[in-house]
């Protein structure tokens, strides 16, 4: 990553932050109906546009 413009490098920290699982207190706020973060991405399923 040392080669990689600091643009897209900041792109990319943002896009691993944000796949990320949804945290346990909002499970337990919605009483188990919300488990799963519907924006979550497989590194294998979907490609960024970085």
């Amino acid at each position: 990553m040392s080669k990689v413009e600091l643009p897209r490098k900041l792109r990319l920290a943002k896009a691993l932050r944000q796949n990320r699982p949804i945290p346990i207190w909002a499970v337990a706020k919605t009483n188990g109906r919300v488990r799963t973060h519907p924006k979550r991405r497989s590194w294998r399923r979907s490609s960024l546009k970085v």
